[in-house]
């Protein structure tokens, strides 16, 4: 697998001119998918702006959102934190 440093996005996307950084993104995982890589992404996701990231690279093996989640939960809790970003994610995965 590769990892896309996601940071380039996140700046984007907080001032606000996300599409702006995703024709990069989706080339490189194009790329990389059609040499049999599976794709990662991760830095600075959070929350606010994974969901946008995921609708736009299709098909994103996994993502690391680490630092981000502590960080929220320590706002809002672990539990719902980890809910927040599950469904997100799509996943339909029991706590």
């Amino acid at each position: 697998r590769i990892e896309l440093y996601t940071g380039p996005w996140a700046e984007a996307y907080d001032a606000g001119t996300p599409d702006a950084a995703l024709p990069a993104f989706v080339a490189t995982a194009h790329a990389a998918r059609a040499v049999g890589l599976g794709v990662n992404a991760g830095h600075d996701l959070s929350q606010a702006n994974l969901g946008a990231f995921l609708a736009a690279l299709d098909g994103i093996d996994e993502v690391s959102i680490g630092h981000a989640l502590i960080g929220e939960a320590l706002y809002d809790g672990l539990d719902t934190t980890i809910r927040r970003y599950l469904a997100i994610c799509g996943a339909a995965a029991p706590l």
